[in-house]
């Protein structure tokens, strides 16, 4: 009866780990047949001998300790999961040839100019030019009048391609002579009507008022007459200087002429002449002249004094004096250009004006010049009075192109030689 017991309880283990090995063995396959290999259980049977010394009760023989051995079967899992790591992402490079035909600029040519404005003002910007386009610049300087009377000469065979001019009635002559074409709607676009030809034939680049320079050590500006008219008064006999060959000069009678008639503009001519005006080449020597003390006022363009100031500083002895009773004494004039209707490099001089209106090379007019940009957007130098606080008389640009005139007239007064 206890060897029936005993070999019922080692056949009950045996069944039990049969049943073990079986179920281990369909987990196996089942993962070996999943298409799912996310999780892999990996069994491990590890076999431990314990001895167990029980007591049995046998009735019949009460004495009688069956030392029974009882292997235990002890199933360890390991269970390993396989993690799907993603890979890293492909990166796909794709590769394309572009082929782009470029358009490989040719010489980009050259271009003449013929300057009635001086080297020191316009040779900077000039130059910013030639920078920015690569275009080879040739330029002939001398006076307004000088540079128009030699395209006049020239004529047809002239080889500039440009006129800047210092002043309208530069500008005028030529324009009257039939030198100049017309400019693209583009170029005429970028400055304000008042300061262009009507017929399109030229354009201002930049303005300059006309105004007195005065000697501070002398006079304050409430000693200074409103008009020019004032300055016939005698007490300013050998006290005024003046440059009747200068072009803005002559620009400044021919607004006379235009704003007073002819006989008003003979009669103050020759008033000025009898309180002795002070006779001088230009503009320049006449601010020095006042800032010594040698004349109490000059007849100039505003812009001169600003170069003295900016070199020697406030307290150089001389200032402006915008006359606020208006008039030709108070006329804003344009320094401009045209082109010639026999210019050879006619792509490149329309480039020169378009620079020479955009904001870059008027900003150069405001900051280096001291003069008053044309271009809408373009700021005053703030040392300067504003334009529109000047009372400058209503006159357009093209009135003012009668040069020929105005020369006649002071030459019949012996003003000019």
């Amino acid at each position: 009866m206890n060897l029936y017991r005993w070999d019922r309880y080692k056949m009950k283990r045996l069944f039990i780990v049969l049943t073990l090995i079986m179920a281990l063995g369909l987990v196996f396959s089942f993962a070996a047949c999943s298409s799912e290999p996310e999780v892999i259980v990996e069994e491990k049977i590890v076999e431990v001998e314990k001895e167990v010394i029980k007591e049995v009760e046998v009735p019949s023989d009460p004495e009688i300790i069956i030392e029974e051995k009882i292997v235990e079967v002890e199933v360890e899992k390991e269970v390993i999961k396989e993690v799907e790591v993603p890979s890293e992402p492909k990166v796909i490079i794709e590769e394309k040839e572009v082929i782009k035909e470029v358009e490989v600029p040719s010489d980009p040519g050259k271009l003449v100019v013929y300057s009635g404005r001086k080297e020191s003002l316009v040779g900077p910007i000039i130059e910013q030019f030639k920078e920015a386009t690569g275009i080879e610049v040739e330029v002939k300087y001398g006076s307004t009048g000088e540079i128009a009377a030699t395209l006049m000469e020239e004529g047809m065979n002239t080889p500039a391609d440009v006129f800047f001019a210092q002043d309208p009635g530069g500008l005028g002559a030529i324009a009257n002579a039939g030198m100049f074409s017309k400019l693209s709607a583009d170029i005429l676009g970028l400055a304000p009507d008042w300061a262009q030809s009507p017929e399109g034939l030229w354009v201002g680049i930049s303005g300059r008022a006309r105004t007195l320079v005065y000697s501070t050590a002398d006079l304050d500006s409430a000693d200074l007459p409103d008009t020019l008219q004032g300055l016939t008064d005698p007490k300013w006999k050998g006290k005024i200087g003046w440059a009747p060959t200068n072009g803005s000069f002559q620009a400044m009678v021919t607004a006379m002429r235009v704003l007073w008639g002819e006989e008003e503009t003979k009669t103050w001519l020759q008033a000025i002449q009898d309180n002795e005006a002070q006779v001088y080449p230009k503009n320049t020597p006449q601010v020095a002249a006042a800032a010594e003390g040698e004349i109490l006022v000059g007849l100039v363009n505003h812009y001169y004094l600003h170069r003295f100031l900016s070199e020697e500083g406030d307290e150089f002895g001389a200032r402006n004096h915008h006359l606020p009773g208006g008039g030709p004494g108070s006329l804003v004039m344009v320094a401009g250009g045209g082109i010639l209707s026999t210019a050879k490099n006619q792509d490149n001089a329309e480039k020169f004006f378009k620079f020479m209106l955009s904001t870059v090379a008027q900003q150069y007019f405001a900051g280096q010049t001291y003069e008053y940009p044309l271009v809408e957007g373009v700021k005053t130098n703030r040392i300067l009075t504003p334009m529109e606080e000047i009372n400058k008389p209503d006159i357009d640009m093209a009135q003012l192109e009668d040069l020929a005139g105005t020369q006649t007239m002071l030459r019949d007064l012996g003003i000019l030689e």
